[in-house]
């Protein structure tokens, strides 16, 4: 009987290390929010609630502008392609700048994200148009956004 629960044991633990090499649970790095006539560079930060809902929160900074921008998506792995996952949702922005009144945006936005066995990096890239809410600014449909980032299991 101990030799079948120590057997168990080991293919449970074994199991979630090959899972951990794949998913992880949080990420921190880099992002960059490409607009067409703007970009920001700043942190950007990602949290699986769950396996396949995220939470993410970017901020960037440009000559005389700020983008915070916060974004639910769905993830879901594609399959046979282990660490490949698409990603889809949607999220508000808030553009302080420097000169005008701010803008209020609402992020939709589809991409992919991959993790690759054995290094702790993720990169991601997806598309997320602006629809601007606000009296000020105009919507954005050539608008991207791109992360490095440090996997935390």
């Amino acid at each position: 009987m101990k030799k079948l629960l120590f057997a168990l044991a080991i293919a449970v633990l074994g199991s979630t290390a090959l899972k951990a090499q794949t998913n992880y649970k949080a990420a921190l790095g880099l992002g960059i929010d490409l607009y067409d006539e703007a970009t920001f560079f700043g942190a950007t930060g990602k949290y699986f609630f769950s396996d396949n809902h995220v939470g993410q929160a970017d901020l960037g900074f440009e000559d005389n502008a700020t983008i915070a921008t916060f974004l639910y998506s769905f993830h879901k792995e594609f399959v046979g392609a282990k660490g490949l996952r698409w990603y889809a949702g949607v999220g508000p922005s808030i553009l302080f700048l420097k000169y005008t009144d701010n803008i209020f945006a609402l992020r939709p936005h589809l991409g992919i994200d991959f993790k690759v066995d054995g290094v702790p990096f993720v990169i991601n890239f997806d598309w997320r148009p602006a629809v601007v809410l606000s009296e000020v600014g105009e919507n954005e449909v050539a608008a991207f956004g791109f992360g490095l980032q440090f996997a935390i299991n």
